[in-house]
């Protein structure tokens, strides 16, 4: 009897652990498909499971950080959603590429036109964003998902370091240090490797004639002493020739 209460009470324990760690791994997130590196660009996915059991996900509403606005965000086509990009009028203008921009994204909205999200599943929601900003070290989302009865999410609470996370906490992107510009270290890398590999074949050219120029020289020594041997052989041949024919 004792050993079955025990198992009991150690099944609701459980049960109640994984109904209460639910909202931990149960929220809406984002991260990206590579890296986001400060002042680069990014393809980053809001990821959205859904944790109902009678109930699908059929709209997503991700608004934008107005601290830090993104004047380039790119929704990629998905099966079975439409998207809705809205953009706002900026207090300060931002510089782009050398252009002002006095706009920025401020939300973009995902509506299912079919079943949605099926309890059960999680689906991805990918975006290119960019330039994204170099004097943050991460990027706060604020989401909001609404299911087909009705029901609202909102995933808005920031989370803050060394507190335990909220019950809905926001999706957190976190950015890496910035990158130089690869293109322009290829550039400067080809052009040193270039002119090293100019600078070695140039070597290596005066090296091989400098080796051909002393072979050169060698073999003319050699055949000139050889000269001067046979020439040395020939005069002494003739003298005793001529004692002989004296004799």
């Amino acid at each position: 009897m004792k050993a079955s209460r025990i198992a009991a009470a150690a099944a609701v324990a459980g049960t109640a652990v994984l109904t209460l760690s639910a909202p931990a791994f149960a929220h809406v997130s984002v991260q990206p498909e590579g890296t986001a590196a400060k002042g680069g660009y990014a393809v980053v996915d809001f990821k959205v499971p859904n944790e109902r059991d009678d109930t699908s996900t059929t709209k997503l509403e991700v608004t934008f950080p107005a601290d830090h606005p993104l004047a380039s965000v790119m929704p990629q086509p998905l099966a079975g959603w439409n998207v809705k990009v809205t953009k706002s009028k900026l207090d300060k203008p931002l510089t782009l590429h050398g252009e002002k921009i006095d706009e920025a994204v401020t939300k973009v909205t995902w509506t299912a036109d079919g079943k949605g999200i099926e309890p059960g599943y999680f689906q991805k929601f990918p975006l290119s964003v960019g330039a994204l900003p170099e004097d943050t070290d991460q990027l706060v989302f604020k989401a909001v998902q609404t299911y087909s009865d009705k029901e609202v999410v909102r995933w808005i609470e920031v989370p803050q370091e060394g507190q335990a996370e909220p019950e809905n906490p926001a999706p957190v992107l976190e950015l890496s240090a910035a990158t130089g510009d690869h293109h322009g270290a290829s550039t400067a890398a080809d052009a040193s490797d270039k002119s090293e590999g100019k600078a070695d074949g140039k070597n290596e050219t005066t090296a091989a004639d400098d080796d051909a120029k002393g072979g050169s020289d060698t073999t003319a020594r050699v055949l000139g002493v050889v000269g001067i041997v046979i020439g040395a052989a020939g005069v002494a041949y003739g003298v005793l020739a001529g004692r002989r024919r004296t004799a």
